[in-house]
């Protein structure tokens, strides 16, 4: 599988647990391995710990503190060797690390242990820090080492901490002693010479957290988490998964700073302690997630909270039976909903999951997850993704996992709650959401509850606000509920940021094509079943279903949203109650800056550019230069007019991107002596209109002016930017455009200057009315590639003149909304019928209904007391104009099929 190389993610990778307290040891150089193996970065930056010194030059070299390594090292060392296998990160720690001068460096570990110790020694030879088996001048920390841990072996288990949900403390070591005794030590030390100035250095050591390294399942058993293990368990671990060990070393504190802030010296221990112990527990929640070890402890805490007890008091009233039954009923729903995630299941699917990926895919590729990583820590992550296909839910999970993130818990839907395979989900993270809650306050409690518990456990969660997968390719419009939920959530404990990260997903091929031709076509649904899963496996793994691309785009963080628009809004808990004026606009704002975002982040693979050419022609078929230019033209403008810096382009040539099409059975070469012909037959150009419709954002602005010279050979510069700005709040409203209508100008006369630069149109100095500009004769190579271009939003404009010639056919205060709507959509079919077959979304009535929501929104039309739509002369005005776009026969045959309303009977 296509794998890009992962990339810096602050909080990254978790500590391991060790077995023993290694004795006192002798003096030894610090040096590096020169022919260490690069670690992958995972973590240059560590938000949550003070940097002091950052942007300084790099250190000078540091002398070595003794020639010799004590012999115990060096014998358990050759022991270890054959088992250990390090992954460093940052791969140059030392480049984090400020001018020391002389400073020393003390580390710190979350726990004890002898495999603690010397893999870290390993470690810092492999980078060129000092040794950790040395003692500090003075011995500062009175074990003859330079290093200190947090917790001792002989802890007690975790513990809940009282009054905080899903957060675990060690309790202390039963003899009295202070798992934090080395820092007092080293603290007093600082106290009692003024000029000492420790570096403390965290370092995570987390053992086998690669699975896609990992051959045996009996490995999974033995992997890290949150418990802390035995002596054997710590050597089964290291036998099995030693060779994907990972050191994550983190900037470095000042001691001295700390101590010089004068605070008590048993406070001053405790405030340290604390703010390394969340540290840990932030890099370990980022890999493996919070710890919430069983399904039924989350469960319980969500049938306690105050807002379910009520919604179970209010449903023993409603049927009139007992408490007890009624809590019942909330503990079934809370089942049915929860997640049970296991991570031996997650490892144990992640083995199975590549060799399938390799078999179907001939690539996944994953763009700008390195900013993910900067911008993640410290944040309640919700993952957006627009939902093409059911392996959005795999791909996603899968992708997280094997680059060091924990896999998000994911909402899907309950029809995939099937047998066994909902289990899998359901261990996979999955938790499952009825389509429906209304009419159930119960549920709707529940439920709430639940999300709101993921949230304040710290959880990255993974919901697709579009509701259902799109059968169009294109974006759909948002549903707000699970965003609601999500806002509610935080308003109630604001106490960790969240951030929305969306994230596009683009395929070469879908394995549901063949079901979404037929809901297209008009059949319903087909209802997923266990039995049809299992038949259609062999015929997946069979196929080739090309390149999947995952861009991950710029995050939406909720404070931002809310300073805008919520200002008034102090920072202090909201009750479950609480409705505030603002809240329903910030979830609109929010869903439609996630779709934008999405829609920001595109890939455009070789078929979104076959079928933007393909599809332009009445036969779908073209010459072979004719394409190559054409896909060189679309690569052009994208290259020329970047819509944004998360866009990526398929590097691939023209010749390529056509052979490529061929190869995975997209097109059809027809042999002529005058040339060869591509075509697609008429089945695959409805699946093409699919991934026409991926990018067709991309390309609004060109098609734009494109479609202002369909029918005029002459125009003027000004009446091109004019009928732009009027136009382009339906155009923004439907494909989730980023632009103000200024900024849309601008993009225009960018346009144009591209279009001139390239021979498709012509500037020259108009008389009065500024700069006006001609195409070439009709006929021409350039007029047919002008066309192409702007034949992707030629059906959007036949749309617009459709609702607008039946709302002004019927006149004023005679249709409400819905029915205008049907009548658009009943139009649109007759007009695809009798004339030229049109993409499937022409007659969507989604479509309509946004075009009519705008129309409302922008008040050219709006509501009588009545109920039904009526509006002035500005919507005839917008009618005129239509002219400039659509020919004079177009206009007509959607006059003439455009319905009146029937009377009712009285």
């Amino acid at each position: 599988m296509a794998q890009q190389t992962p990339l810096p993610f602050p909080d990254a990778q978790p500590p391991a647990h060790g077995d023993d307290t290694p004795p006192a040891a002798s003096p030894e150089p610090a040096h590096t391995t020169a022919d260490s193996e690069p670690a992958r970065v995972i973590d240059p930056d560590q938000p949550d710990l003070p940097m002091p010194g950052a942007g300084r030059s790099p250190p000078p070299p540091r002398p070595s503190r003794t020639p010799s390594r004590p012999l115990w090292a060096r014998v358990l060392e050759r022991v270890m060797a054959p088992w250990v296998a390090l992954k460093i990160e940052p791969t140059s720690p030392v480049e984090h690390v400020p001018d020391w001068n002389g400073r020393p460096v003390c580390y710190v570990l979350e726990d004890y242990g002898l495999s603690n110790a010397l893999i870290l020694d390993a470690a810092c030879r492999e980078v060129g820090l000092p040794s950790p088996l040395t003692p500090l001048p003075g011995d500062a920390t009175g074990r003859g080492r330079a290093y200190v841990a947090l917790s001792r072996r002989n802890v007690g288990p975790l513990a809940p901490i009282p009054n905080i949900p899903g957060v675990l403390e060690r309790p202390q070591v039963p003899n009295g002693k202070s798992h934090s005794e080395s820092l007092a030590r080293l603290i007093e030390a600082h106290r009692t010479d003024p000029s000492l100035d420790v570096q403390l250095v965290p370092v995570s050591i987390f053992v086998g957290r690669a699975p896609e390294k990992t051959t045996g399942w009996f490995s999974v058993l033995f992997s890290e988490n949150w418990q802390l293990v035995g002596r054997f368990r710590r050597l089964l671990s290291i036998a099995l998964n030693g060779r994907e060990t990972y050191v994550r070393f983190a900037p470095p504190v000042s001691l001295r700073a700390i101590v010089d802030e004068g605070l008590p010296p048993e406070r001053t221990v405790r405030k340290l302690s604390r703010v390394l112990r969340a540290h840990f527990r932030r890099i370990r929640t980022a890999v493996i997630g919070p710890d919430l070890s069983t399904r039924r402890l989350l469960v319980d805490r969500v049938l306690t909270a105050p807002n379910v007890m009520d919604a179970i008091a209010d449903q023993a009233r409603r049927d009139n039976t007992d408490i007890a039954e009624a809590w019942k009923k909330a503990h079934a729903l809370a089942y049915e909903i929860a997640a049970d995630y296991s991570h031996p299941v997650v490892r144990s699917v992640s083995f199975l999951l590549a060799p399938v990926w390799n078999r179907i895919y001939r690539g996944v590729l994953v763009h700008h997850l390195d900013r993910v990583k900067e911008d993640a820590p410290g944040h309640e992550v919700i993952y957006v993704p627009c939902h093409r296909s059911h392996m959005d839910y795999l791909l996603i999970s899968y992708l997280l996992y094997t680059r060091g993130i924990v896999p998000p818990h994911i909402a899907a839907g309950v029809n995939l709650n099937l047998p066994v395979v909902g289990t899998l989900l359901r261990k996979g993270g999955a938790f499952f959401l009825r389509r429906s809650i209304r009419g159930s306050a119960l549920y709707s409690a529940v439920f709430s509850e639940y999300l709101a518990q993921l949230v304040a456990g710290g959880y990255s969660i993974e919901y697709f606000i579009e509701g259902g997968r799109s059968r169009t390719g294109r974006l759909l419009q948002p549903k707000g509920g699970m965003i609601a939920m999500t806002l509610r959530a935080y308003l109630r404990a604001p106490t960790r940021p969240v951030m929305f990260q969306p994230v596009y997903i683009g395929y070469e091929k879908l394995m549901e094509g063949r079901s979404y031709l037929d809901e297209l076509s008009g059949k319903p649904k087909e209802k997923e079943s266990i039995w049809q899963l299992l038949m259609g496996i062999p015929k997946v793994l069979g196929s080739n279903y090309g390149q999947v691309v995952v861009n991950f785009g710029e995050p939406i963080r909720l404070a931002d949203v809310l300073a805008e628009q919520a200002p008034d809004w102090d920072g202090s808990p909201l009750s479950e109650d609480a409705k505030p004026a603002w809240l329903a606009t910030t979830v609109d704002v929010l869903a439609e800056r996630i779709q934008v975002n999405v829609n920001r982040a595109a890939d455009v693979n070789p078929i979104n550019l076959l079928a933007l050419a393909l599809l332009s022609t009445p036969k779908h078929a073209m010459s072979e230069a004719d394409l190559l230019e054409q896909i060189a033209l679309s690569k052009k403008l994208l290259s020329q007019l970047p819509y944004s810096d998360r866009v990526t382009v398929t590097p691939h040539t023209p010749e390529e991107i056509i052979a490529h099409g061929e190869e995975i059975n997209v097109l059809v070469r027809v042999k002529h002596p005058l040339g060869d012909v591509l075509e697609v037959d008429e089945e695959k150009a409805v699946l093409l209109s699919y991934f026409r419709n991926n990018v067709l954002h991309l390309f609004t602005a060109a098609a734009w002016v494109a479609c202002c010279f369909q029918h005029n050979r002459r125009m003027n510069l000004s009446s091109i930017l004019r009928l732009g700005r009027s136009v382009y709040p339906f155009l923004q409203a439907e494909l989730f455009l980023p632009w103000s209508e200024d900024e849309f100008a601008e993009r225009l006369r960018a346009t144009v200057d591209v279009f001139d630069a390239e021979g498709l149109l012509r500037k020259r100095e108009g008389d009065e009315d500024g700069e006006q500009l001609s195409r070439n004769a009709s006929q021409s190579d350039e007029v047919f590639r002008l066309r192409a271009i702007g034949h992707s939003l030629q059906q959007a404009f036949e749309r617009y003149y459709i609702a607008i010639s039946v709302l002004v056919k019927n006149g004023p205060g005679t249709l409400s909304a819905g029915e205008l709507e049907t009548l658009c959509h009943l139009a649109a079919q007759r007009l695809s019928l009798l004339y030229a077959p049109a993409a499937p979304e022409f007659f969507d009535k989604s479509l309509f209904r946004g075009f009519i929501s705008k129309l409302r929104e922008l008040r050219m039309v709006w509501a009588d007391e009545n109920g039904k739509l009526t509006f002035d002369e500005r919507l005839d005005t917008w009618a005129k104009d239509a002219k400039f776009i659509l020919g004079r026969e177009l206009r007509h045959s959607i006059e003439k099929v455009s319905p009146e309303a029937v009377a009712k009977p009285a």
